[in-house]
């Protein structure tokens, strides 16, 4: 790839970053993020935190460096992309660190990913080498690496193989004998740094390119604004790595300041997370309403403390003020919510701890533009709801071998996110569902989340999704998927009382015309709710 063949398709503003002081060199290398802690003394501090075994910023050097020099060694080319199918434990950071320096793309995959999927994002990045977690390895079969340019597997935090006829080794042996010290590459602060993938809700997924110089600026925007981390802060975040929020949560911003991050692999069960929160005393909380929902709800929390928490943060979904309520009641902390997107990186929406709206997704954080527009991309006036447009030095440039798509949603600098906000009169903004999710009802427009956030409030739910659903005749309707909170009863009274509380509290026609009622909601890897799932039951 020659220097901005990627980002001269797109203008930066970069009197946006110079709005918080942010600025790299031309010849920039994010692995100095990590880096940067060497010169600052720390290489004796503890960086990770972990179950599987804890890490120092000197350890997580050298082994990165033993990483890049490994990579270089098998004669890749510049920019070559890494597929990573990792756990959250030290070896991550240390792979992505490591392929950066070198002058590759690390490219963070789903843990969850089912084999054809893998297949494809194998394709579409054209990956020659993968890192896998040795639990996963299974998965990288035959079938699976048929017609990639797999070569070579490396296989992490275990003995586990692949059973497709590939390179196969593990990652001590990978690593043995390589050098502990490594010069970064000669890359520039435009030029690509790592890829992650959408969701792949509607279509398949697309393979977000961002920057070498997009981590440091969410840290300058963000994390400096709203968490103003310390040194001594230590940062726990049962979101994965793979997924954004938690890329940013774990690495970004505490190697950013030189703290230490939490990692704890497997699915964040209530117990694994209370468990480490004990053992480390994290000062920072990263979570999702679906986790503080899970964690409120397990019979582990009625012993749990969190007293070395000063933060407790929510993104992804919208928080609702009876979860908010009950976080606040049991533990005496405040959930602050934000909202941002893979394709900008992290958070650029965002409550602040000393001034917040329980519900709102807060507002522009510094270093974004904002904007909400009509249907035809104009700008609408304050007291209409509209569609957000978002712009900052950190957004994703294109989608990779997607044209179209790039052309839909990264326009003059913008991202088109496609979701629906309106804002009060202190500029806090509200979701109000995505552009496309409106729907008529028996002759009346409705937004299925208006009603999902209305039930989300009614003391008998403990978490609910509300989707807009195409009956036998080709009607709309909208159905209530509604979990009860433990002391209340499923069925006909209920459901009666459900509709009559959204007709009193939104407009008659504004109710889930049908509910149906579940053990638990469906997650996806990233802990959202599944709504695809949903929608097949």
């Amino acid at each position: 790839m020659e220097q901005n063949d990627i980002t001269d398709r797109v203008p930066r503003d970069l009197a946006i970053s110079r709005d918080i002081g942010f600025e790299v060199a031309e010849r920039y290398n994010a692995s100095e993020i990590l880096f940067d802690n060497l010169n600052a003394g720390r290489a004796d501090k503890v960086a990770i935190y972990a179950a599987t075994g804890n890490a120092t910023y000197g350890e997580l050097c050298a082994t990165a460096c033993q990483v890049g020099n490994a990579l270089a060694g098998q004669g890749l080319a510049s920019f070559s992309r890494i597929l990573m199918l990792l756990d959250d434990t030290a070896v991550y950071p240390a792979a992505i660190f490591g392929a950066m320096r070198a002058g590759f793309v690390p490219v963070l995959i789903n843990t969850l990913s089912p084999p054809d999927l893998i297949q494809y994002y194998l394709e579409d990045s054209g990956a020659t080498v993968a890192i896998v977690e040795s639990g996963l390895a299974a998965l990288l079969t035959p079938e699976t690496v048929t017609g990639t340019e797999l070569k070579t597997v490396i296989v992490a935090n275990g003995d586990g193989a692949p059973s497709a006829e590939v390179e196969s080794v593990t990652w001590d042996d990978w690593l043995a004998g390589h050098r502990t010290d490594m010069d970064q590459a000669d890359t520039y602060r435009d030029d690509m740094a790592f890829w992650m993938y959408s969701s792949g809700s509607t279509g398949r997924p697309k393979g977000i390119v961002h920057l070498h110089h997009d981590m440091a600026y969410t840290h300058a925007s963000y994390a400096q604004e709203i968490l103003e981390l310390r040194a001594d802060d230590i940062c726990f975040s049962p979101p994965k790595i793979f997924f954004a929020y938690g890329f940013g949560n774990s690495i970004t911003f505490p190697f950013a300041v030189g703290a230490s991050a939490v990692l704890n692999a497997g699915r964040p069960e209530p117990a694994s997370v209370f468990a480490a929160i004990e053992r480390y005393k994290p000062t920072i909380l990263f979570g999702l309403p679906t986790l503080y929902n899970a964690l409120l709800n397990d019979e582990s929390n009625s012993a749990a403390g969190l007293k070395s928490v000063r933060l407790c943060l929510s993104a992804a979904e919208t928080l609702s003020n009876e979860l908010f309520k009950a976080w606040q009641n049991r533990f005496d902390l405040d959930i602050i919510e934000g909202l941002g997107s893979t394709e900008v990186l992290h958070i650029y929406l965002s409550n602040a701890p000393d001034a917040f709206k329980v519900g709102a997704a807060g507002r522009p954080v510094q270093g974004y533009e904002v904007e909400l527009r009509n249907d035809q991309g104009e700008p609408i006036k304050p007291d209409e709801p509209g569609v957000l447009w978002v712009r900052g030095d950190s957004n994703a440039p294109c989608y990779w071998n997607k044209p179209d798509k790039t052309a839909e949603t990264m326009r003059d600098g913008w991202i088109y996110t496609g979701d629906r906000f309106e804002t009060d009169e202190d500029g806090f903004y509200y979701f109000r569902g995505r552009a496309d999710d409106l729907i008529k009802v028996s002759g009346q427009w409705v937004y299925p989340l208006e009603i999902e956030l209305c039930l989300a409030d009614h003391p008998a739910v403990k978490e609910c999704a509300v989707l807009g659903v195409e009956l036998a005749d080709k009607r709309m309707s909208t159905t209530a998927f509604v979990v009860v909170v433990d002391d209340h009863h499923a069925g006909g009274g209920l459901t009666e009382e459900l509709k009559a509380y959204a007709k009193t509290n939104l407009l008659p026609h504004k109710y889930a015309r049908t509910v149906v009622y579940l053990a638990a909601l469906p997650k996806t890897g990233s802990g959202k709710i599944d709504r695809q799932a949903l929608r097949d039951l």
